[in-house]
């Protein structure tokens, strides 16, 4: 995780009523980014791993600018977005040190505009295909960047209307992004899950699966390779089944505000 909350030191009365005042000034999505750093570390604790193993993604779909501002200003730095436009106009008017999550899925021809765009992009987590694969590995390319981290996208429920590959096929994916695309570093895979954006035990053991099957034929230890799986009905699930990455949006920024 990158957030760390200390435990309340002894107060004074006078120091005790400053404090009170301090939280009092909270804003609900800090809050509730609090009780989400909680949730991972017990969830961590149940299996017995480090929580600074799971990045917390708090995903600012739909929100405005000045919500994301107050949880930035909490501490946090990693957020992620759906959408392209979206974020094309998000991440000019916030801090230049946000490391911001592409999770949606990311057409093509707008993989140049996403990498141009928002020059702190730390991640691409929904390469689900070749072309994406080729096209973001040009983008990055043109502009000289660090190599972009990209996680494969496998679709471990089979249905028809989730983007990703098949977990058959998560392997060549993988490879194409590691051997043919130098512009790229492949870090791992991505889930997720069901139609209804909760995934069962059965799809995250799928991803996991898949990350035995990637590590063994590209040679690379699992710990360099991550699983991005868990949302905010389930994250903790994902936790505890092995999750490196989990992406929470409703649980820190309340419901979607759809026009």
């Amino acid at each position: 995780m990158h957030m760390i909350f200390k435990q309340k030191p002894f107060l004074s009365p006078e120091q005790n009523i400053d404090f009170q005042m301090a939280r009092a000034a909270e804003t609900a999505a800090m809050v509730a980014l609090r009780n989400v750093v909680q949730r991972v570390q017990q969830a961590s604790d149940r299996v017995n791993r480090p929580a600074a193993q799971v990045r917390v993604v708090a995903v600012s779909k739909t929100k405005p600018v000045s919500v994301i501002q107050e949880v930035y200003d909490s501490g946090h730095r990693h957020f992620g977005e759906n959408y392209v436009q979206e974020l094309l106009e998000k991440a000019p008017q916030l801090p230049a040190d946000i490391q911001w999550h592409f999770v949606g899925h990311l057409q093509s021809n707008k993989a140049k505009a996403l990498v141009s765009g928002v020059p702190n992009l730390y991640m691409v987590e929904s390469v689900d295909s070749l072309k994406v694969a080729n096209h973001l590995d040009r983008a990055v390319s043109g502009l000289g960047r660090q190599p972009l981290r990209v996680l494969v996208q496998v679709n471990t429920s089979g249905e028809k209307s989730k983007f990703g590959v098949e977990p058959s096929e998560c392997v060549q994916l993988a490879k194409h992004v590691k051997k043919e695309c130098p512009n790229l570093q492949f870090s791992g895979l991505m889930t997720i899950g069901m139609l209804d954006y909760t995934s069962t035990p059965e799809n995250f053991q799928t991803l996991a699966s898949c990350r035995e099957k990637v590590c063994r034929e590209l040679d690379i230890p699992e710990h360099e390779c991550e699983l991005s799986m868990g949302m905010s009905s389930d994250f903790e699930n994902a936790i505890e089944m092995g999750s490196t990455n989990v992406r929470v949006g409703t649980t820190i920024f309340g419901p979607r505000e759809y026009t």
